[in-house]
């Protein structure tokens, strides 16, 4: 058994681990950005758990495809080889760099990152795992609330600082989610990518840097605006910021190992089912 200091010491140094790994594409994108910056491939493949499982033949839509009790369900997109689409097609111009640094973001996660995720799960339990994220979630309610009130959803808006409210005293400082638990008050996750798409700004083309998730243009330009409407980029100094982000990436992947593992065997073209399962969903957040 693991003693109390070594265990300490041995988070610690993931934590300084998993920020040097992460810091540079999630501190970019905002301690407690709108998408989901700790791997290149979480914006596209995470399902939350708030997202009911649906199985209505459409590839945008969200199935339960995993074969573990109380795993995270899979999108349908990312299990499959899909077909050219035009709409999609014409949005990644830059396909040839897009796939040179995808494919170094695979290796970097397969040296580096999983690694770290992997120690990182054997030393802290599940629940743990899931509540340091529920705290980080929640920091990001100033960001939310801006652009439920930019996108005209004033309800959203108000349920936001409700969770926010609730989950900050009865949740333990947002450890854990009463508010969905309790009150059936369900997160949401407007960012300012979503909200330029509102405003009638087009997507631009797609595109893929390192240690960055999935991006268009536009969500680009989105991610740098959630980074401003973050209170704790101003009152933190970037070491700190980097940390706790670094510390979210790990924990962030910690949680997906199984469900990374069932997308990468089951899809034939990775790079095509990333692409096409981003910009899809990406579409239908805008929607909702």
């Amino acid at each position: 058994m693991m003693g109390k200091s070594s265990r300490s010491w041995v988070l610690l140094v993931l934590l300084i681990v998993g920020g040097g790994l992460v810091s540079i594409g999630c501190a970019s994108s905002g301690l407690a950005g709108s998408r989901e910056a700790s791997h290149p491939l979480i914006g596209a493949v995470r399902a939350s758990d708030e997202a009911d499982p649906v199985d209505s033949g459409d590839p945008g839509e969200i199935v339960q495809a995993s074969s573990e009790e109380g795993s995270e369900p899979i999108p349908l997109e990312l299990s499959l080889t899909l077909e050219a689409d035009p709409v999609i097609e014409e949005y990644d111009p830059w396909m040839p760099f897009n796939e040179g640094v995808f494919a170094f973001n695979r290796q970097f996660d397969r040296i580096l990152l999983k690694p770290v995720a992997t120690v990182w799960d054997r030393v802290l339990p599940d629940p743990v795992q899931r509540s340091l994220k529920n705290a980080l979630d929640n920091l990001g309610m100033p960001r939310r609330v801006a652009n439920n009130l930019l996108q005209g959803k004033g309800a959203g808006a108000v349920r936001e600082v409700g969770r926010f409210l609730i989950n900050s005293t009865v949740g333990v400082a947002g450890l854990f989610d009463v508010a969905k638990s309790a009150f059936g008050l369900q997160p949401g996750d407007e960012d300012a990518g979503q909200t330029l798409g509102v405003w009638g700004f087009r997507p631009g083309p797609y595109l893929i840097l390192p240690i960055l998730p999935p991006l268009t243009v536009r969500d680009g330009i989105g991610t740098a605006i959630d980074l401003a409407l973050d209170p704790l980029s101003y009152v933190l100094p970037f070491a700190a910021l980097a940390g706790m982000a670094g510390g979210k990436g790990v924990n962030e992947r910690s949680l997906t190992l199984d469900l990374f593992q069932s997308v990468e065997e089951g899809a034939v073209d990775l790079y095509s089912a990333v692409r096409n399962g981003y910009l899809q969903r990406r579409q239908k957040q805008m929607k909702e």
